[in-house]
């Protein structure tokens, strides 16, 4: 007897499903990828001190990005199900929400993050030499929070109306200006020699404040045209800032769970780095140059998690357990081909891979003993991700927020501890703490995926 995830791949039907649900968030991380690869390598030219200003905050970032994703992902919920049953009244009223929750968020935001980025760096443990410039750093890209918490939600508002394209157009023009300000900012003035031809190139030569310029410049453009496009959708009937407590209860109602299983395990990542930080400025910015480049390997993993939360929680709703079991095994299997076969590039060349950012040899040493430790568990951590994808679209979203909770503070936070402070370890231990993390909660995932919990909700009664 076949497995079903080869009878779900033999089917031209069933690839043309996955890959049509896949493709679109392959690309828009793809996107996010090269623009943080720009970020590193054009900072990377500065130094180790300019890398590690740059990328202590990371893990702060993605904290404050947690809750918008979130919310994202409630706003998104709420209107395509209110599309999909014809109810395009309520889902006016979703969409209405989400310009006070950008409006309510992005200012709130602003103000919290502005606040807190004279101190970070020190919160974070960093050497006195980068707190300024790390500071700076932070406090800049945090400006134009709103346009980038508009960014994010109505890119949502837009993919729930069935237009996927859009977001990923506007995420290109934020690259190429992130790219055409970054070239400008960091460098100073100088003369571009073509044959016998001298070309002068102005340039501000504001190094790491200017990456900071011009990635709050492309966030504020970004989330400009993701409004104006949402703005015009037919569907929307325009937007307004009208509260509709039923319909703002549901979307805070979905995003609840998402919001609180991100919030945990960026507050790990924060402490994380902060652990780190007392290594040194060079381990800080191996760190944060290597975090970066593992990133293009993890592309397709969370691309079909995408596919993967979709696919389960239409086979939920039809109460079709074969299908389910089908499609999220022929995902998976997907994942982890692909993965596989990146993850054998980062552990042959992983010298490489760091290279394109710094120019540190310190730094690139010691980024690829790191990079060929994780190379190692790029194949579990496919099936991780598809896995989170799969019991987030089938409803189960508790076991995986105590999966993490676990993982990242009982084996990751407490074993870096050990490490750093009490054992006097370097880097690579720090890094192996991390694998053994990823390889905790891909364990505890996997049998709850053998099990028949995560699916009880296929055989409660239908709700009326």
């Amino acid at each position: 007897m076949q497995a079903p995830f080869l009878r779900c791949l033999r089917s031209p039907e069933s690839r043309r499903h996955i890959f049509h649900l896949a493709w679109p968030t392959v690309t828009e991380m793809a996107l996010q990828t090269v623009v943080q690869y720009v970020d590193t390598a054009q900072v990377g030219r500065l130094g180790a001190n300019a890398s590690a200003a740059v990328g202590l905050t990371g893990t702060t970032t993605w904290l404050v990005n947690a809750p918008i994703w979130a919310l994202s992902m409630g706003v998104l919920s709420c209107i395509s199900q209110a599309l999909g049953s014809g109810d395009e009244e309520r889902a006016r009223r979703a969409a209405n929400q989400s310009v006070l929750i950008t409006l309510y968020l992005g200012v709130g935001m602003t103000i919290l993050t502005l606040a807190i980025s004279p101190f970070l760096p020190v919160w974070l443990g960093a050497d006195p030499e980068i707190r300024r410039d790390a500071g700076l750093y932070f406090g800049i890209i945090c400006i134009p929070m709103l346009f980038r918490v508009s960014s994010i939600i109505f890119a949502s508002v837009l993919r729930a109306a069935g237009n996927t394209k859009t977001p990923m157009q506007i995420n290109v023009l934020m690259n190429l200006i992130n790219i055409l300000l970054n070239f400008l900012f960091i460098n100073p003035s100088q003369v571009w020699k073509i044959g016998a031809l001298r070309v002068p190139m102005w340039g501000a030569g504001l190094g790491v404040a200017g990456a900071a310029i011009a990635t709050a410049a492309a966030y504020a453009a970004g989330g400009t045209l993701m409004f104006l496009s949402a703005l015009r959708r037919p569907e929307l009937h325009g937007l307004r800032p009208v509260l509709d407590v039923p319909v703002m209860s549901q979307c805070l109602r979905i995003s609840a769970p998402i919001a609180v299983e991100r919030v945990v395990t960026m507050l790990g990542q924060v402490v994380f780095t902060a652990l780190i930080a007392r290594l040194g400025t060079v381990a800080v910015a191996a760190h944060s140059i290597a975090i970066t480049a593992e990133q293009i390997f993890y592309v397709p993993g969370y691309g079909m998690q995408a596919a993967a939360a979709t696919l389960a929680g239409f086979h939920i709703g039809a109460r079709d357990e074969k299908r389910l079991m089908e499609y999220s095994s022929a995902i998976i299997a997907i994942a982890v081909v692909l993965m596989t076969f990146l993850s054998l590039f980062l552990f042959l060349f992983p010298g490489f891979f760091m290279s394109l950012f710094t120019p540190d040899r310190e730094v690139i040493t010691l980024g690829a003993k790191v990079l060929r430790i994780v190379s190692l568990s790029e194949p579990f951590y496919a099936v991780l991700i598809i896995l989170e994808g799969t019991f987030n679209g089938a409803g189960d979203t508790r076991a995986p927020l105590f999966f993490s909770l676990f993982s990242m503070w009982g084996v990751r936070i407490t074993c870096t501890w050990i490490c750093v402070d009490l054992l006097q370890l370097d880097l690579t231990a720090v890094w192996w703490c991390m694998v053994a993390d990823n390889m905790v909660r891909f364990a505890l995932l996997l049998h709850r995926y053998r099990g028949q919990a995560w699916k009880r909700s296929m055989r409660e009664p239908s709700q009326p």
